[in-house]
């Protein structure tokens, strides 16, 4: 198969994880192949020898290839390029000849990715890590929404299915009139993410200058969609209670504008940590992870917070919701409700925070390894392919 996304940079997100893990995974059965084309600042090809880029070499014995293509910086989305090179996709695509395509972001890669299909006749996938007519609603209102949700209609016709990651995402692109959309929900390094980093919660808190006491975190985009906006409105009557202290790892649009309006005596801030163990570390420190935004597709990092054994609020909406549900590993409170997200928190933090850690992580274990979740979608495939 061949994996195409410009959502692949040093520093990015749950994208760049999955096809990572994906390529773990193929790269354990001779019988599948996987060719990941991804925007960078030269071309490259060569295998995917690490966690980060591709480096120079020949066809990976492990049956992963990775073809950089130089690309212009997308503006104002660091640090992501912007994947514009549609005849060296398709050069791409008829040297390597995969049985299925599948497009991992939403604007120019789709219709790039649906000529190299075209020229090879195999079926054009999507995977939607977001919902564009929900970010695009939160930057720019209703009106923007309405064409973000036509644009994906049109999108529609170019696929044979649309992968995402939870029922709430299913629902929403159905709404909009997406009609193929299937639940792929993703997995989560249960090696990584393990609980046994628990024990070394004092020895991280004290290498990131946090303090003892409850702490309650958050680790992602600091963006209109996550509404970080409204967890700094509820915290203060959250700290009044329980003496919590607020940690918000990681950077985006809004981080001068959040910390500018928080109170620095019970908020710490720390910056975006590329490393997946320092991350595991963190999100086993904590005593409970929150997840305030009610759009979340899936919530990559709300499911690795329940694999280390660290109970999540969410709101009642979105993702996360059904994360937290499934598991019963956490609470939910109504969404963009300032005082509801107060209570809530109040009340899980003097819950029995261990016994929902385990039932977090049992979770975890069953139902998103990622060796199940890729047994679910290469079963997608297959389908596709008869």
């Amino acid at each position: 198969m061949l994996d195409v996304t410009k959502w692949f940079a040093p520093g990015s997100g749950g994208a760049r994880t999955y096809l990572l893990a994906k390529a773990a995974y193929v790269a354990r059965r001779p019988a599948l192949r996987q060719v990941l084309v991804v925007p960078g600042t030269r071309d490259v090809v060569g295998s995917l020898a690490d966690a980060d880029a591709a480096q120079d070499g020949g066809d990976d014995a492990s049956g992963v290839r990775c073809y950089q293509l130089r690309s212009p910086r997308a503006p104002g989305m660091p640090p992501y390029r912007l994947l514009v090179r549609g005849r060296a996709l398709r050069r791409i695509a008829v040297h390597e000849r995969p049985t299925i395509i599948e497009s991992g972001s939403p604007l120019l890669v789709p219709w790039l990715a649906a000529a190299a299909a075209r020229d090879l006749g195999v079926p054009l996938v999507a995977y939607h890590h977001g919902l564009l007519p929900h970010a695009v609603a939160a930057a720019g209102g209703r009106a923007a929404a309405g064409a973000a949700a036509a644009y994906l209609r049109r999108l529609d016709r170019l696929f044979a299915v649309t992968l995402v990651g939870s029922d709430f995402a299913v629902a929403e692109l159905r709404a909009a009139g997406v009609e193929r959309a299937v639940r792929a929900p993703l997995g989560v390094d249960l090696a990584c993410f393990h609980p046994s980093r628990r024990a070394e919660g004092a020895e991280t808190r004290r290498r990131l200058g946090l303090p003892d006491g409850p702490l309650v975190g958050f680790v992602g985009r600091f963006a209109p969609e996550k509404r970080l906006d409204l967890l700094l409105r509820a915290w203060p009557a959250v700290a009044r209670a329980t003496g919590a202290t607020l940690v918000l790892a990681g950077d985006g649009p809004l981080h001068a504008r959040l910390r500018a309006a928080a109170d620095e005596r019970t908020v710490r801030w720390l910056p975006f940590e590329p490393g997946r163990a320092d991350v595991a570390a963190l999100l086993a420190a904590l005593d409970v992870y929150v997840s305030p935004g009610a759009i979340e597709t899936f919530g990559l990092a709300a499911l690795e917070a329940l694999a280390t054994g660290t109970p999540v609020l969410s709101a009642d909406r979105g993702g996360v919701a059904e994360l937290v549900a499934r598991s019963a590993a956490g609470a939910l409170f109504e969404a963009a409700s300032v005082d509801a997200l107060a209570e809530s928190a109040i009340a899980l933090l003097r819950a029995d925070l261990p016994a929902l850690g385990v039932r977090g992580r049992a979770y975890a274990e069953r139902e998103h390894a990622w060796d199940v979740a890729f047994d679910r979608i290469f079963a997608i495939y297959a389908r596709l392919g008869r």
